[in-house]
């Protein structure tokens, strides 16, 4: 079983819409693959749980409507993912954003990915829904950061086996890169790899707090981190 985290927080207009794409691009093929991973007869499925951080519009009677499991929390993101997977069954989490689309066979591609016992989890490449030289660009130094770096963000769809999860103890409490924090932790487990699947995600919040203005701070906090400075620092100067 695989076992999709979603952390929400007034997404009321998207949130059905991204549980039917969960549901919708799963596919049986996958499914069965999924299977064998844990060799019992019913693990194919694939469940999905929301994780509310507080929600002040209809998000939680949305998603439960759309047949999600909903568990209702503090605010943090990190918090949320770390609620969200204690409480599920499946032998792979995936944690996705309430803003990200996954797309036609995600389950057969996270599978194969995970028929290599090295692999401990992974990500999808990122798309943008919004159209123009900008968010191609910014594909492009994603792709760039996960080629060189290793280090896919949370907004392309992260999975990671349970027992991996177990090892490392879960997501630190932080209030920001929590995503990071996971990805790191992953790779002393063993193998993080990118699919060349792709998942479709808003450029929402480009637009609406300013394109470049969003880039530096994302590419900022990003060094910031690797420098190892305080979460709650990066966190105010990111507006988060």
């Amino acid at each position: 079983m695989i076992a999709v985290v979603i952390p929400a927080l007034d997404e009321g207009s998207r949130i059905e819409s991204t549980i039917r794409a969960v549901r919708g691009s799963s596919g049986a093929g996958g499914e069965a693959q999924v299977a064998g991973l844990s060799g019992r007869p019913n693990s194919g499925a694939v469940e999905i749980v929301v994780v509310d951080g507080g929600s002040q519009d209809d998000t939680t009677v949305q998603a439960a409507q759309a047949g999600a499991q909903v568990i209702r929390t503090g605010p943090g993101r990190a918090r949320q993912l770390e609620v969200g997977w204690r409480a599920s069954e499946g032998d792979v989490v995936l944690f996705l954003h309430a803003d990200t689309r996954l797309r036609e066979g995600w389950v057969k591609d996270v599978a194969d990915a995970l028929q290599d016992a090295r692999v401990v989890g992974g990500a999808f490449r990122l798309e943008f829904d919004a159209p123009g030289l900008f968010f191609r660009m910014l594909e492009a130094a994603v792709a760039f950061r996960v080629r060189c770096l290793g280090l896919p963000y949370g907004d392309q769809g992260l999975f990671v086996r349970r027992r991996t999860l177990e090892a490392i103890g879960g997501l630190p409490d932080v209030p920001i890169m929590e995503d990071l924090d996971l990805v790191r932790a992953m790779r002393r487990q063993g193998r993080v790899v990118c699919l060349d699947a792709k998942v479709e995600t808003s450029g929402r919040r480009y637009l609406e707090a300013g394109r470049w203005t969003t880039a530096v701070r994302h590419l900022g906090a990003l060094l910031l981190w690797g420098l190892g400075v305080n979460r709650a620092r990066i966190a105010g100067w990111v507006a988060r």
